[in-house]
Parts: structure tokens; sequence; C-alpha cells
């Protein structure tokens, strides 16, 4: 199966990939304006993710650039803060750090009114100048990609993982660690676990 050419999205060169999406149909657009509102209030509620989704789904939190916990909106080069379940990361107290790339409004896709991508990239622990190591574990060429949108009578969340490979710029216990996730993710583990996430967060 090859991944899904998506408007906004970044091309599938190497590694694994994956599609989840989820689409919630209404009998008009008022309903599905209004419903479009609430996935968007959730979709830039970040700390409250792990609320929405419950105990299956990992720990989401935000922070500025400088790795100050925050509770506004996300905005371009903020970080977000991951506690997946299973063992954590070594190197940065078990926790997944990744930074807000982009933040987009992008060319409707087929049955599209609007939409909003939202591109995320693995990166180092926020004031950590000592360590140049990427702290998660796929390397700094993957990207995870959130994208919503609406049609006359459909509200949708999309979650996009492009050019999975394991992050190798880590220690030995960390390399160990991340070729076993990444062999996980090539089989579908974080396929079911996003696939939790975007049912959960699109019910309201």
């Amino acid at each position: 199966m090859k991944p899904k050419q998506i408007p906004g999205i970044p091309q599938q060169k190497n590694g694994s990939f994956h599609d989840t999406e989820k689409y919630i149909h209404f009998e008009n657009s008022e309903i599905t304006d209004e419903n479009y509102e609430m996935l968007k209030n959730r979709f830039f509620s970040i700390n409250q993710w792990e609320n929405y989704c419950g105990k299956k789904s990992a720990e989401f939190k935000l922070h500025n650039p400088h790795g100050a916990p925050i509770s506004r909106l996300p905005q371009e080069n903020d970080l977000i803060r991951i506690k997946i379940p299973g063992p954590g990361n070594p190197e940065s107290n078990g926790y997944e750090w990744v930074k807000i790339e982009k933040i987009s409004n992008q060319l409707p896709n087929v049955g599209e009114i609007e939409n909003i991508t939202m591109i995320c990239i693995p990166t180092k622990v926020p004031g950590q100048n000592k360590s140049k190591h990427i702290a998660h574990f796929y390397s700094e060429k993957s990207t995870s990609n959130f994208r919503i949108s609406k049609g006359l009578k459909f509200i949708k969340i999309g979650i996009y993982g492009r050019n999975e490979t394991p992050n190798m710029n880590t220690s030995f216990i960390g390399k160990m660690r991340n070729s076993l996730i990444g062999i996980g993710g090539m089989f579908g583990i974080s396929k079911i676990q996003w696939k939790i996430f975007a049912e959960k967060i699109i019910e309201f």
C-alpha cells in the first residue's frame, strides 16, 4: 500500500509511514460547522489531548521554544513533550520531544471546504546545549502530520506519519530502544495508537 498524497503533507521517501483518518458525517452544513469548531478547539488544545483520548493515549504537553510549559494556542516553533506508553527515552527523563514546524491552511483536497495542517518534527531537549541528540525514537527526517478538515456535510481528522526511521543519534541503550520501537511502528503499533487518538478526539 502506498502513502496517500495529501496537500501540504511531506512526501514519503524512506522508512515506514502510516495514514490514519476518521470521518464523521452530518445531515446539514450548519451541524457540520458547529462540530468542526469543536474539533478545531480540541485540535489546538494539545495539553488536553490525553483527556480526550483516554488512558491508552500518550501524554502531550505544549511548551514554548525555550521549554517552558504553556497553555495558549500552539504556534510554529513551539515544542510538544510526549510521554508514550512503555519504556521512556533514557536521555530525556522518559520523554520524546517534537517541534511544531508548520501550522497552515492548505489548498482544499477533494470535497473539502476548509482545513488546518500541523507538521511536527523530532527535536532535542530544550535548553540541553551539551547534547545534540534528538530526543525522540524517530530520526529528525521523520514527520508527524496532523490535519483537520471539513466538507459540506463531514468533518475529518488525519494523522500521517512520513519517513519514519529509528533515531540512531543517541546512546547505545537509546539505539536499542529506538530500533525496537521503529520495528513496532513498521508493523502497525503506532497506527493503532493514532487510530485510538483519531476516533476519540473527533467524538463529541
